[in-house]
């Protein structure tokens, strides 16, 4: 999703997000017309009882504000917060309280260029919609809904006739990453800011679909990064925190050193992982280190989300990388990636566990006979 304010900034030099995190995803209802094959949220038709009311979620926006300067960004998702009737109401009530805001809605008719134009007014300062194929037949594969391909093309259209900033997310496993360079040629062809390659975590549906072999991952990952430097819009990750390791590699391989690699554009992003810079508030107040972390820590209807985010034991110890276990905690990048939390809890069901989908072997890990060069 989009950047908020201060994150392209230099990064403290412990990479710890203690005080308040950079992005608060905020699950404002699971009601969707889709039914995605990996959707996180278990998305259905209609809103689920005990969703947060109106009043609720604007003493949660009054509660974000305690979290100090510079405030965290507000991204509402879903299931579709197209469906929320007090949408534009909470949208208005961060904007008063100094909150920055952006939309991930779905692609249903609720998503006219009318109302993306009233976002606009309303200040929503980005946007983001999934593309997960080149063609109709790959992405309404995975959207469950024929003509969702065409209608995503034409939102984007939309939204950049009314000049809402874009960011457009792609799932990532086995079966789709073959189609990457397809997609890539056709997001050319379009004004977006940013390209989110979402490696996939099995949870939620998303657990009926093959995430890519570490190894597949490694090479992915390495081919875009280098293929990064010429697009027309930046290419981040989602969930393949490893990205930020191989960027450092390449860096030092070229003769950067650490201060300079962290002060540098490249290290916009390092750091930040679930519970570290993101937090989750579900649409029943619970909070959790992200969506594909869905280990509530508290509810916002019972406890101030400020002390559930830097207080409690699970928040404190994902912002302590060298006390992971395993090739994480000993990684000498650690700081700068810490690997997904999400997936270490969802394959091995310790979030504080190695992120099974890095092969890299830690320097302090190789066998005398295999020691490489330090680049660190």
């Amino acid at each position: 999703m989009p950047r908020p304010a201060g994150i392209g900034s230099v990064k403290p030099v412990n990479w710890a997000y203690d005080r308040a995190p950079m992005i608060i995803y905020w699950e404002l209802t699971t009601a969707c017309a889709l039914a995605c094959r990996h959707c996180r949220a278990t998305a259905q038709p209609e809103p689920a009882p005990g969703e947060l009311s109106t009043s609720e979620a604007l003493a949660l926006l009054d509660d974000i504000t305690r979290f100090g300067t510079p405030a965290p960004h507000v991204i509402m998702t879903g299931g579709d917060p197209m469906r929320r009737g007090d949408l534009d109401e909470l949208i208005r009530g961060a904007n008063d309280r100094g909150l920055g805001v952006s939309l991930a809605p779905a692609v249903t008719p609720l998503l006219s260029k009318q109302r993306m134009a009233e976002m606009k007014a309303l200040n929503v300062q980005a946007m983001s919609l999934s593309l997960d194929g080149s063609v109709a037949e790959h992405h309404d594969g995975v959207r469950q809904v024929p003509g969702t391909f065409d209608a995503t093309l034409a939102a984007l259209a939309q939204a950049n006739e009314v000049g809402i900033p874009v960011q457009i997310n792609t799932l990532i496993t086995d079966q789709t990453v073959h189609d990457l360079d397809a997609m890539y040629e056709l997001l050319t062809h379009y004004e977006i800011m940013q390209w989110s390659l979402f490696f996939l975590i099995s949870v939620g549906r998303g657990a009926q679909l093959t995430e890519m072999s570490p190894g597949d991952a490694e090479r992915t990952l390495i081919e875009w990064g280098q293929r990064a430097h010429d697009a027309p819009f930046r290419i981040k990750t989602t969930e393949a925190m490893q990205y930020r390791r191989i960027t450092a590699q390449r860096l030092l391989r070229a003769g950067k050193t650490r201060e300079e690699i962290e002060n540098s554009k490249a290290s916009r992003g390092f750091g930040i992982r679930d519970g570290n810079g993101i937090v989750f508030v579900s649409h029943l107040g619970e909070v959790m280190p992200s969506g594909f972390l869905p280990t509530s820590v508290g509810n916002v209807r019972e406890r101030s989300l400020v002390e559930l985010y830097r207080d409690t034991e699970l928040m404190k110890a994902l912002r302590r990388p060298e006390e992971f276990k395993g090739s994480c905690g000993v990684c000498e990048f650690n700081r700068w990636c810490g690997g997904s939390r999400a997936r270490a809890a969802a394959w091995t069901g310790d979030p504080l566990e190695s992120d099974p989908l890095c092969p890299y072997v830690p320097r302090s890990m190789r066998g005398h006979d295999r020691r490489e060069p330090s680049l660190v």
